[in-house]
């Protein structure tokens, strides 16, 4: 195993106003090798963000003073390379319209177990990473509300990998991100007449959707 030298170890800002909470996903981000920092509010979190340029910042829905979404656009424009995970008991895909188009990258669903959160990490991390290099090559950084060439590009490849119709669990499951991220590009997608959309027939219920890349 290589071992990183200090600098290349990814550093993370967790913002959460619960200290267990924080407490935990600190200990979670330890154990898997990260440099972590905390802030129990929006503002300090954002103030950390300046600071520390991290590659990562876990930011929690409902906070006093700075809400999530407030803190997520403030922290975005401190850094369009920064990857934004957020936390919510919040499902609804309205929420994530909102959170994306404000600048995260991710969501995580409370509560997640410790080796799922450690993957969508390592995943926002691989965005992170592509992102950096988009900016360092001087290209476009963001496409359209919120929509990152990075994030696109790994849904797209892994469409490609797959080489047949998939649903949005199945990418979902595939490549580690939230169901609302994905439903998020899989609409832009549609929106830019990419993919194509196969319904399945013959289950119970309304049917669901495969997707093609065209």
């Amino acid at each position: 195993m290589i071992e990183l030298k200090k600098k290349d170890i990814p550093k993370i800002v967790i913002i959460d106003d619960e200290p267990d909470i924080l407490y935990t996903i600190k200990e979670i981000c330890v154990y898997g090798g990260w440099k972590v920092t905390t802030a129990s509010n929006g503002k300090q979190g954002h103030e950390l963000c300046r600071i520390i340029k991290p590659n990562l910042a876990i930011v929690d829905y409902h906070m006093p003073d700075w809400d999530g979404i407030t803190t997520v656009k403030r922290i975005r424009q401190l850094d369009n390379a920064l990857s934004i995970l957020v936390l919510t008991v919040d499902e609804r895909q309205e929420t994530a319209e909102k959170f994306i188009t404000a600048g995260a990258t991710d969501f995580a669903i409370k509560p997640i177990k410790s080796p799922d959160l450690i993957s969508r990490i390592k995943m926002n991390l691989k965005i992170n990473d592509i992102q950096q290099k988009y900016i360092k090559e001087k290209h476009q950084v963001y496409i359209d509300k919120g929509i990152s060439p990075a994030t696109l590009s790994i849904i797209c490849d892994y469409f490609r990998e797959q080489g047949e119709g998939l649903t949005i669990d199945e990418i979902t499951i595939g490549i580690n991100l939230a169901y609302q991220t994905v439903h998020r590009y899989i609409q832009y997608l549609i929106e830019e007449k990419r993919i194509e959309i196969v319904p399945i027939y013959g289950q119970l219920g309304r049917p669901k959707n495969k997707y093609k890349l065209l």
